[in-house]
């Protein structure tokens, strides 16, 4: 048991009861892990840009490889082929089009996907999601539209296969 103060003569109750104790160490070995997996996103170079928990920024950025929101952003977040993660902490205020988004936090704006979308068990979105793959996980807050895109992939190989596109068996409506 740690001390902190004046020392007294009468014992001191723990500050934590045995289950509250349980729980700060989860919570720190979380925050440990968190800190751990930034740092090798940050060492590894796949981390482009993050916005920490207490940051508030507003704008619009573009990134190429991944970009994390801890904190609050407001305005337009763009990505051509790049990662945008949402932390369970972080609150984003804004319209995004990037390659794949991974939500655990809070959106407020239309989400565009190139690749895929997740909604984690915290995920609270407000707006639409367009997307070829969708993950909700049970526990998410969705409240929008949603519409499923063909994949880059799927168009890529229709476009060149040996398929011709024909008028038959179609009727058309005059």
């Amino acid at each position: 048991m740690i001390k902190i103060g004046r020392s007294s003569t009468k014992p001191t109750q723990p500050a934590f009861s045995k289950a509250e104790s349980v729980v700060q160490s989860e919570k720190q070995d979380f925050q440990g892990a968190k800190n751990d997996a930034i740092g090798y996103e940050i060492k590894e170079g796949s981390l482009s840009s993050y916005v920490g928990e207490g940051t508030i920024l507003t704008g619009e950025t573009s990134f190429k490889a991944m970009m994390r929101i801890d904190g609050q952003f407001k305005g337009k977040i763009s990505s051509q082929e790049g990662t945008l993660i949402v932390g369970v902490n972080g609150k984003v205020e804004a319209n995004i089009c990037v390659g794949t988004a991974i939500i655990n936090g809070t959106v407020n704006g239309d989400i565009i996907a190139s690749q895929k979308v997740e909604l984690g068990k915290t995920a609270h979105v407000l707006g639409n999601i367009q997307t070829p793959r969708l993950k909700i996980e049970d526990g998410a807050f969705f409240e929008g539209n949603c519409t499923m895109l063909k994949s880059k992939e799927t168009s890529e190989k229709t476009e060149n296969s040996s398929f011709t596109n024909s008028n038959e068996g179609i009727n058309e409506i005059i």
